[in-house]
Order: C-alpha cells, then structure tokens, then sequence
C-alpha cells in the first residue's frame, strides 16, 4: 500500500505541473492564428508595397525601409489610404480612399511588425475620451501642433507645396498613431516626449473643437485658420471703419468752417 500511495502521490505531481507549465492549447492556437495571419499579410505587401520597400521591407530607390516601424505606422498609413502611394507623387502623399479591408491592414501590420520592433496599433482605451483633460490637452496642442496644424486643427501649409492636414474628421485612433509614429513632415511624438495620457488629451481637445457645435465657443472662428485670416479680417474691416471715421471727421470739419 505504501508503494501504491507513494506511486499515486508522484503521478499526481508529474500531472499537475505538466498542466501548469506545458503549453496551453488556447496558446498554441493563438499563435497558429497569428502566423497564419503575418503570412498572409506578407502575400498582401508582396503585391501592394513590395515594388517600392523592397521585398523584404528593406527599401529601396522609390520608398523607404520598414523595418522597425512597427504595426502603428503601418495601420496609419494604410488606413487613412495614403499607402499604396500614386505612381506619380507631388511633394507629399495625401489621404484618400482606403483600398484595404481593416483585416487586411492588420495581416500587413503583422507582417512589418514581425521585420522589426516598433510602435504598436494603440487600444481604444489609449485614445478614449475618459479620464482625458480637453484644457490640458488645448495647451499641450498649442505647444507641440499649432505651428503646422492651427490652433484647432484646421491645417495649414508648409514649405515646397507641402502641407500639414486639417485634422476635422480623422479618427482619434489616427491622431494617436500619427503623433507615434510622426508620419511625413511631421516629427514624431513617442511616449517619452508625450505621454499617453497626454496624447488622450490633445485628441479630447481636437475633437472638441472640431466636434458637432453650430456656434464657436470662442465667437466668430473666421475659419479657424488663425493669424491670417484674423490679420486680413483686421485690415479690411478694422482699416475700412478707420476710413470711414477720417471721411466723417473731415466732413463735420469743413461743414462747421462754412457755417
């Protein structure tokens, strides 16, 4: 009996940390799916972006290398239909029609992410408005993103043709990439330099001065372009009223010298 106890006590040992330490089949699964999906997004890059980041994302004459750009950039610039870029390019790609489904652009993410380490697609709970500071996040805007993008992100233009993008209308998950990554013209923001809840708090604060409003909580925005347009509504309508007090002034003075 002693044998059998001490036989019976050690299979039961052996089960339960093979249990606790032997591979879950949940996992194994998981990372199946996950290969067979970097699999597929290779087949997708090797049609799409191979011709100009090379085969191996190495890059080339016509585009740059990815490695290390990790999933974000590309979820971004897929997603928002910059990439695949025209054959025939000005001085920067613009947004337009996304060609991709967004499982699509996730088999090419993983794909590009397994080239190299780099930012990852963030979660909805990274660029959730809760808990997010829309003051904090106006000054922070006003610090890091008003000289290119105005003071509410109306965009604006840059240097040779290029342009910063009006931010009306992109999705908060895209602003959180875009400030990851620093696409284009645009420096790149990582959390070192912007946290992540500073992040969530210039999309709270883009979004609500581009949010659903019929009145401008600031009064007439004159387009939200900021010193130009300001400048110009200050000339035309501040230098005209200025003529027309001179006219007026000069017209009571030579009435009252006849009389």
């Amino acid at each position: 009996m002693a044998a059998f106890v001490v036989l019976l006590i050690a299979l039961t040992l052996s089960g339960g940390l093979y249990a606790a330490f032997a591979p879950a089949e949940k996992a194994q699964a998981d990372d199946t799916a996950q290969s067979l999906a970097i699999e597929e997004g290779k087949k997708l890059y090797s049609v799409g972006c191979a011709s100009c980041h090379g085969t191996g994302g190495e890059g080339s004459h016509n585009g740059p290398s990815l490695v290390g750009v990790g999933a974000a950039a590309v979820d971004f610039q897929v997603g928002t239909g910059r990439m695949p870029a025209a054959t025939s390019q000005g001085p920067q790609v613009p947004r337009k029609k996304n060609i991709y489904s967004q499982t699509q652009i996730d088999q090419i993410a993983g794909y590009i992410a397994s080239l190299g380490a780099g930012p990852t697609v963030p979660t909805a709970n990274d660029y959730s408005p809760d808990g997010a500071d829309i003051a904090k996040g106006g000054e922070l805007f006003r610090t890091n993103c008003a000289q290119c993008h105005n003071f509410t992100g109306k965009g604006g233009a840059l240097t040779h043709g290029k342009f910063a993008p009006s931010l009306e209308g992109v999705a908060p998950k895209h602003i959180y990439e875009a400030m990851q990554t620093g696409p284009q013209n645009m420096p790149s923001f990582p959390d070192t330099t912007l946290s992540q809840q500073n992040k969530k708090d210039i999309i709270a604060y883009v979004n609500a001065v581009n949010g659903d409003q019929t009145v401008s909580p600031g009064g007439l925005e004159l387009g939200g372009l900021g010193p130009v347009s300001e400048g110009l509504f200050a000339w035309i309508f501040g230098l005209g009223a200025l003529i027309v007090v001179a006219v007026w002034v000069a017209a009571r003075t030579a009435k009252a010298k006849k009389s």
